[in-house]
């Protein structure tokens, strides 16, 4: 048995710089500022550390960033819901959705999410593509800001489910640097996927287990995350 945690930016989706927007007007509104948003890196960030660096970098102390956490997150749903709308703007990326929905039929698989977003972030932007059911567990990035300590936040949820896996029995699917640092800090596989903004010659650097330029040849790559050769 074996635990697929896939991230959604960039590895599931794009959503074509609607976050990005729902945070600038979140930030304005909640804090005054959206602070250096324009230039800031967001791939492979939590959107908690999004918040507290952001506003850090903007000259607000800690004490006021936390107090205002919950009303940022609350207006982001809110402008991310309606920037999504129907769903038409929300891209899946080649092949995503066959793979999901065939790990998720098998009965030695667990399929959840281990991503930056905040948990009613992730639902909006998967919503439209119809595979938000398949994922049975999750790490968010509103369960903490260090993306490193969300494999164990997974692992504990699935127990919740009757599922015990060991880090070595976790694979972990994302498109940045930060993903495969994510599977190597806990001992999990590493999978990466050149569909982000990260070249595949740049994630090679990182030495993951395997790295793919998409996922659109579906048997290849579930044959490989289920480790058999093709």
């Amino acid at each position: 048995m074996r635990l697929f945690l896939f991230d959604i930016d960039g590895t599931l989706v794009s959503v074509r710089g609607a976050g990005r927007a729902a945070f600038a007007v979140a930030l304005k509104e909640t804090y005054g500022t959206d602070g250096a948003i324009d230039r800031y890196d967001f791939r492979g960030r939590t959107d908690l550390s999004i918040v507290h660096e952001l506003m850090t970098a903007a000259g607000l102390d800690a004490e006021r960033i936390r107090a205002g956490v919950d009303a940022c997150f609350r207006a982001y749903v809110r402008e991310l819901t309606r920037l999504i709308g129907d769903g038409s703007t929300v891209k899946l990326m080649p092949g995503v959705a066959e793979i999901v929905r065939r790990l998720d039929a098998r009965s030695d698989a667990v399929v959840g999410l281990l991503t930056g977003n905040i948990e009613a972030g992730a639902r909006i932007k998967l919503e439209p593509t119809r595979l938000w059911p398949l994922f049975r567990v999750g790490a968010y990035g509103g369960d903490d800001a260090d993306r490193r300590r969300l494999p164990a936040i997974a692992c504990a949820r699935a127990r919740g489910l009757g599922h015990d896996f060991t880090f070595d029995r976790v694979t972990i699917i994302g498109d940045t640097p930060l993903d495969v640092e994510c599977a190597r800090s806990c001992g999990a596989v590493a999978v990466a996927v050149a569909t982000g903004q990260h070249a595949a010659d740049e994630l090679a650097t990182c030495r993951p287990d395997l790295l793919f330029g998409d996922l659109s040849d579906v048997d290849g790559v579930v044959a490989h995350l289920t480790g058999v050769t093709p």
